[in-house]
């Protein structure tokens, strides 16, 4: 600090000797001498006492540093504790504690930052020679702070139209939300208006009305007509309509599968090759649960482009008809087939009495005739079990009366002198064995 007060002083004395041996014009040289030599004095006191203040503001610092940061520190470790978001550690009270110091650090390191920006323009404005370069360093910082008020206060009135728009969508929204949630949950109904519809018409509605806000207050925002974000929208604009068109696909689809209503939630259903019963129905994709329990996403694109079956949508009303194919052979009377198979009908679980189950004999085959057995049912969810339990039937019930099912296929060799007929047997009843023996 000595070598600095020398050097100032140096320098001031060199530049006063060179003004002295160039008198103005104006003034003679004593007196020209004498204005310079006070003004070297009166400069140089002053900046012995900033200098002199700078160096107390200094030590100040440093000392308030040494007294805080112990005491912080000890603070931390006995009352930091660490972030955490359930069993996950989002952020360690060590690392808290460590960017508590930092920030003590860094707020040292910009007040003395500060001190120095201050004290360097302020000691050369002390000095006539140097005087000019003083608002040249304080206007480095002190004019872009200055723009930056102005701005902030002209901004003022757009600030508050764009406050109160905002405000006045917000509360707008809260209104709807409650008026679709009493819509959803049926106290209040539309003619036309189904419940489901509300909350996806509700998120609609609210996209719509953002957007229409967006471009209400867009022109108020700071910064809305610089070059800059103009380029910016338009770069972003860009990249969306390149890199969302499947979305925006999924997204169209998705809003018409709402308003078609082809499944709800629960629903079992069928789309495409995947058979299970509707998790979540989402703008861009639906998600079924199968019955081995798998979980299978399908984009809504596909969805609306596949065959869409749904078990669910009328098994409330009568119910939904379980169909199953046996082939019996043409010996076997078709009323005792008929009678096997609706009593197998009905000892199984979850077929329902009314509407009655029936027979439809579907087809009279080379060596077999073909009997669909139909079955009513409300319980679609449980219909891999039914079917097990109506097959299990058929099978008991057809062993126990001691008629064959002759289904997938069967191959059998006999007289065909005698037609095979229910209620006729071969000629004196024999029958015959064929026995192959390798060579």
């Amino acid at each position: 600090m000595k070598r600095t007060f020398l050097l100032l002083g140096l320098s001031a004395g060199l530049c006063a000797a060179v003004h002295a041996g160039a008198p103005a014009a104006a003034e003679p040289a004593a007196a020209v001498k004498l204005y310079d030599l006070r003004s070297l004095l009166i400069g140089a006191g002053l900046a012995v006492l900033l200098s002199g203040l700078f160096v107390l503001l200094l030590k100040l610092l440093a000392g308030a540093q040494g007294y805080l940061l112990p005491r912080l520190e000890r603070w931390a470790g006995e009352n930091v504790r660490s972030v955490k978001i359930q069993q996950f550690e989002l952020l360690n009270a060590a690392h808290i504690a460590g960017a508590l110091t930092a920030f003590l650090k860094t707020v040292r390191i910009a007040l003395t930052l500060a001190l120095i920006y201050f004290y360097v323009p302020t000691l050369l404005s002390l000095f006539p020679w140097t005087r000019g370069f003083s608002p040249v360093l304080f206007g480095y910082v002190l004019d872009p702070l200055a723009a930056m008020l102005k701005a902030a206060l002209r901004y003022i009135p757009d600030f508050i139209f764009v406050a109160v728009t905002v405000t006045v969508v917000h509360y707008l929204l809260r209104v709807l939300q409650a008026l679709a949630g009493e819509v959803q949950a049926g106290h209040i109904s539309f003619r036309g208006f189904y419940p489901d519809w509300a909350k996806p018409t509700f998120q609609i509605a609210r996209f719509l009305i953002w957007a229409f806000t967006l471009v209400i207050v867009f022109p108020y925002l700071p910064g809305s007509s610089s070059p800059a974000f103009k380029g910016v929208s338009v770069f972003l604009g860009v990249l969306l309509s390149l890199g969302s068109s499947s979305a925006i696909g999924n997204a169209v689809a998705g809003l018409m599968l709402t308003y078609m209503r082809p499944f709800l939630i629960g629903d079992r259903v069928k789309i495409a090759e995947t058979v299970g019963d509707v998790t979540e129905k989402t703008l861009l994709v639906t998600r079924i649960r199968t019955i081995k329990n798998v979980n299978i996403t399908i984009p809504n694109a596909l969805v609306l482009g596949s065959h869409i079956v749904n078990y669910s949508s009328l098994s409330g009303e009568s119910g939904i008809i379980l169909n199953t194919t046996v082939t019996i052979g043409y010996d076997a009377p078709w009323q005792k087939v008929h009678e096997l198979l609706l009593a197998a009908a009905a000892g199984t679980p979850d077929v329902m009495p009314e509407p009655k189950p029936f027979i439809l004999q579907t087809a009279l085959n080379d060596f077999n005739v073909s009997y669909e057995l139909n079955a009513y049912t409300d319980k679609p969810a449980r219909m891999a079990s039914i079917y097990s339990d109506l097959h299990a039937n058929i099978q008991d019930k057809f062993n126990a009366a001691g008629v064959e099912i002759m289904s997938p296929a069967f191959t059998g060799v006999r007289d065909a002198n005698a037609p095979a007929m229910p209620g006729r047997a071969a000629p004196g009843g024999a029958a015959f064995k064929v026995r192959l023996e390798g060579k």
